[in-house]
């Protein structure tokens, strides 16, 4: 009896304890920064002068490290490629990589450096989370060596991996991602052989982490947040602007409301390849952002979220959009591409009222309201459902509302960032083979909207209130994950693409400066 009455106290002991240690909320901060990058070579420098580059921006990543723990936060994510830039080959990055062992090592590199070999850049992040009682998340190169008993190890005898590390308050190392999704010219690194499911606990939520390009397929980010049903999604990215659905605070903070999740997306700073945009994201509504083609500065952003974000009915996007009937509007539809993907659009003629438009199983429902109907703007509605087979390959269903770039019809899907016209309301559905599906509101000058639409549980994303700017885009954009083919299945636009035929300007900037 006195035995069950300890056992009992010491329950109720360790659960006040534990809710006594664990946080409601939580201050996190993302930095864009502007990455200092080493002289383009083929050649491999040596490894002093590899650590001399990365010294030079970890010294700028210190001041953004000491300034966010000066004000609270408890947690920073800096960009992937944030320490020692990209364009390199093989060979050439392999000087700065390092080897980065398994997270259970229980490993303080700052304490103990030398013990998985030379790791001066894991030391100094190490003791900069320590020395700031601050959790770090970089982005570093990873290196490990394989023989001919491993019939998929590179004929140099080592693997190279795009790598995300996590160090605690304390500079332990307690997270390690390697990049599962490379794009396009990420040549100096390799695929693992498995989708790597990361997660850490903290007192402020359970966390998982993947890198740019991931965000795009089911494995390991959909999985992170069904699956292993982490709270906060931590994101490094080096990601390069591609309107009007992909610019990266438009598409972020969609799939943080889409996924129902915390969002902490740290970019690269570096207008000349349009790489900006950062922010900090609640399932709700963007906390902080930041986009900035003006000026070669980085930028520290920080924002309270919740540790644990309040659940949110699951959306059925289809339920609305099912029930509304599509009138026939003759010959008045027309094709445009957008990223290389035929949409097929209709013009918004009318200052007001309701559309539809179709494309293979998915028509796209809109009813709005412009503030003014003027003479030199054109907006469309479009609908696209197929596979997109450019820097990937993968299944989307869009619906979307735009600006064409002029008033030339066959402009509509150009890449445009500024706008007049301003939106009473919108109401946007879809007939979505998916659940999977991300709402976008996008302003004149790049600005999102936050505290201005909402989506319903029957699947519409709905306006509540005239919107503060000139709206570029309102766009839902659906993942068909199920129907993703396999790599280097090319379309016929596609293959016109790589011939130079068609809008190879968007084509060689995704190509030349990967996400």
């Amino acid at each position: 009896m006195i035995m069950s009455q300890l056992l009992n106290y010491v329950a109720v002991l360790f659960f006040c304890v534990s809710r006594a240690s664990s946080l409601d909320t939580f201050i996190a901060a993302v930095y864009e920064h502007a990455v200092i990058l080493p002289n383009a070579t083929l050649v491999p420098v040596s490894p002093e002068e590899a650590l001399a580059v990365m010294n030079r921006n970890l010294d700028l990543l210190e001041g953004a490290v000491t300034s966010a723990s000066k004000q609270g936060a408890h947690i920073i994510v800096t960009p992937e490629d944030g320490i020692y830039g990209f364009n390199f080959t093989r060979e050439s990055i392999y000087p700065y990589l390092e080897d980065i062992p398994d997270p259970q090592v229980n490993w303080i590199p700052c304490n103990n450096p030398d013990r998985f070999g030379h790791t001066p850049v894991q030391q100094r992040l190490s003791c900069l989370a320590k020395d700031n009682s601050i959790y770090i998340v970089a982005n570093i190169g990873d290196k490990k060596s394989c023989n001919a008993s491993d019939p998929q190890c590179p004929p140099d005898g080592r693997y190279q991996y795009n790598t995300d590390v996590v160090f605690d308050t304390k500079g332990k190392l307690v997270a390690r991602y390697h990049k599962q999704n490379l794009f396009l010219n990420e040549d100096q690194f390799n695929a693992p052989k498995e989708p790597e499911v990361v997660t850490f606990n903290t007192t402020f939520g359970k966390f998982g982490i993947f890198t740019c390009f991931d965000i795009l397929f089911h494995d390991p980010a959909v999985t992170l947040v069904r699956d292993s049903r982490v709270d906060t999604i931590l994101f490094p990215t080096a990601w390069m602007n591609v309107l009007p659905h992909l610019s990266a605070i438009e598409f972020h903070s969609a799939w943080a409301m889409g996924m129902r999740v915390n969002f902490l997306a740290s970019n690269l700073h570096y207008p000349l390849k349009k790489m900006t945009g950062s922010g900090i994201y609640a399932p709700d509504s963007p906390r902080a952002f930041h986009y900035d083609m003006k000026t070669e500065e980085g930028k520290l952003l920080l924002a309270q979220l919740d540790s644990h974000p309040h659940p949110t009915p699951v959306v059925n996007w289809t339920s609305y959009a099912s029930g509304v009937e599509a009138h026939s509007v003759g010959n008045q539809e027309f094709t445009g591409i957008i990223f290389f993907d035929e949409f097929t659009f209709l013009e918004l003629k009318e200052i007001g009222g309701n559309y539809t438009v179709c494309q293979r199983d998915l028509c796209c429902h809109l009813s709005y309201k412009m503030s003014e109907k003027r003479s030199d703007e054109v907006y469309a509605l479009g609908a696209f459902d197929g596979l997109h087979t450019v820097e990937g390959s993968y299944y989307l269903q869009i619906c979307t509302l735009l600006k064409c770039k002029t008033t030339d019809l066959h402009t509509c899907g150009d890449s445009v960032e500024t706008a007049s016209t301003r939106f009473e309301m919108f109401s946007l559905s879809g007939t979505f083979g998916t659940q999977y599906v991300f709402p976008e509101v996008l302003l004149s000058e790049i600005q999102l909207a936050p505290g201005e639409f909402q989506v319903s549980n029957d699947g519409r994303l709905f306006s509540l209130k005239p919107t503060s700017g000139p709206v570029l885009t309102v766009t839902l954009f659906g993942r068909l994950y199920e129907k993703d083919s396999a790599p280097n299945t090319l379309s016929d636009l596609t293959t016109q693409a790589l011939r130079g035929d068609y809008k190879v300007d968007v084509y060689q900037i995704w190509l030349h400066n990967g996400l």
